[in-house]
């Protein structure tokens, strides 16, 4: 075959005039079948194969700097199952964790017309001391089921 043929068969490759747009479209495409972290983590971990640097993977994918280098940390040592694995994040139980039923209870019983009165009942009857803003979360979490 002519050689001349082979190096100047069809033309080089237009660059996309948006990348992140077209990124973004298909984060939102494997979120119909994954969770957002998960579908922004594939696509981050095709971007790194491909050779992106982490500030523009950071642009389109809309995850940090941090997660970046955790990604390209466990794709080098090899250990590929870690890689798909969404953890929540770390934070402190509630205070009451172990007396939200009992609370529930006591709010059905009684009439409370504050949430200052619901964290001093809290506080009276339970030990626990609350914040005023702590109590609203409670009183939204029991409202809804939860």
């Amino acid at each position: 075959m002519n050689e001349r043929c082979v190096t100047t068969r069809g033309r080089p490759a237009k660059p996309l005039p948006n990348p992140s747009l077209i990124t973004k479209a298909v984060v939102q495409f494997l979120q119909m079948f994954m969770p957002e972290t998960l579908a922004k983590r594939i696509v981050s971990i095709v971007l790194i194969a491909v050779g992106i640097p982490n500030t523009n993977i950071t642009e389109r994918t809309g995850l940090s700097d941090r997660t970046i280098w955790t990604l390209k940390k466990v794709i080098k040592s090899g250990n590929l199952g870690d890689l798909f694995v969404v953890r929540h994040g770390g934070g402190r139980p509630g205070k009451a964790k172990g007396f939200e039923r009992e609370i529930a209870l006591e709010l059905e019983k009684n009439n409370y017309h504050t949430r200052q009165q619901v964290a001093d009942m809290i506080l009276e009857k339970f030990g626990i001391r609350m914040s005023v803003s702590a109590v609203g979360k409670l009183l939204k979490k029991t409202a809804s089921g939860d």
